[in-house]
């Protein structure tokens, strides 16, 4: 069974959707990320992808508050993963203490892949892998990084999962990059978790069938009806 990530970005405390990572094109979704998060559990959503965007951008992880709220709403019903400024193993830690079953690291894991092996001893590190063409971008998805997706994949032998997002399809509802997450997927043992494009369950169903994908992450869609998360996990079960 493929997990089904419902996703919250975090901006200044609200529920957001930024155009492709730009934070001038923002579309606020709700004030309230606790009793969205919640809703998402209620529904059946057995884990839930929170990214604090203050934090990706400056490192300041003034969402913190919020991100533990959300893990305490969730006790018992949903487990946290969560990314945006993870930047040391102290951050991993933080939030580990804060009730996150997984942290994503992105930037730092890129400028420095030992930083992953350090932090999986506090909590499980997904490696957060978003690319423009294939180059890995980072700091907020705001430069690239001269690295190579294809390259990166082969970096990080204790991470729990990749997250992969092409950053071209996301929050565009424009569909999913099958076929270059099937050849990620292919590239490492590590499970990979597709992010970016989805837009109705027909996505969702052509990501099921590509060996390797270990989840999928939903925002934009969930947030303009396109589905609800009752009929994204009946999808995936099928």
């Amino acid at each position: 069974m493929i997990d089904l990530y419902p996703a919250i970005d975090l901006r200044e405390g609200k529920v957001v959707r930024l155009l492709q990572g730009d934070y001038g094109q923002q579309t606020t979704y709700g004030d309230d990320p606790v009793a969205v998060a919640r809703s998402f559990a209620e529904a059946g959503a057995a884990w839930i992808h929170v990214v604090d965007l203050d934090a990706a951008r400056s490192g300041s992880p003034v969402n913190r508050p919020v991100v533990a709220a959300i893990t305490a709403a969730l006790d018992g019903m949903a487990s946290v993963q969560t990314g945006g400024g993870v930047r040391s193993v102290s951050d991993a830690q933080a939030l580990a203490d804060a009730g996150v079953a997984r942290v994503v690291m992105g930037s730092a894991a890129v400028a420095d892949p030992t930083l992953v092996a350090a932090a999986s001893q506090v909590v499980a590190v997904a490696v957060g892998l978003d690319h423009r063409n294939g180059e890995v971008a980072v700091h907020g998805w705001t430069e690239g990084s001269g690295v190579q997706l294809a390259d990166a994949l082969g970096w990080f032998p204790t991470a729990a999962a990749f997250v992969i997002t092409d950053i071209a399809r996301d929050g565009m509802l424009t569909g999913p990059d099958v076929n270059g997450l099937a050849l990620a997927a292919r590239s490492t043992a590590v499970p990979v978790i597709a992010s970016g494009g989805v837009a109705e369950l027909s996505d969702l169903a052509a990501l099921r069938a590509v060996p390797g994908i270990s989840g999928i992450i939903t925002g934009k869609a969930l947030y303009e009806g396109r589905f609800t998360v009752a009929q994204a996990l009946a999808e995936l079960a099928r």
